[in-house]
């Protein structure tokens, strides 16, 4: 199923979640490329129109997954391996 590029608030995914998943699917498909800067928290904000601790806990969740890497000072950018 190919990801939604709007999240949906009344959704049971959490919002969070549903960021991650968009943010992964340009991942995979090569719209962000490896070792590229991933949009930032503000970007994201923007976007999405989401919290700041949601556009966070979206890139916590990708670096868990190993799909970004976080360079402290310097932004998350997509994992380089993937």
């Amino acid at each position: 199923m190919p990801a939604r590029e709007t999240v949906d608030p009344e959704s049971a995914t959490p919002v969070y979640v549903q960021v991650a998943d968009i943010l992964r699917s340009r991942i995979q498909s090569g719209q962000l490329l490896p070792d590229r800067p991933v949009p930032s928290e503000s970007q994201l904000q923007q976007e999405f129109g989401v919290a700041r601790g949601t556009a966070r806990k979206a890139i916590a969740l990708l670096r868990e997954h190993g799909f970004v890497v976080t360079v402290q000072g310097r932004g998350s950018y997509v994992n380089p391996s993937r």
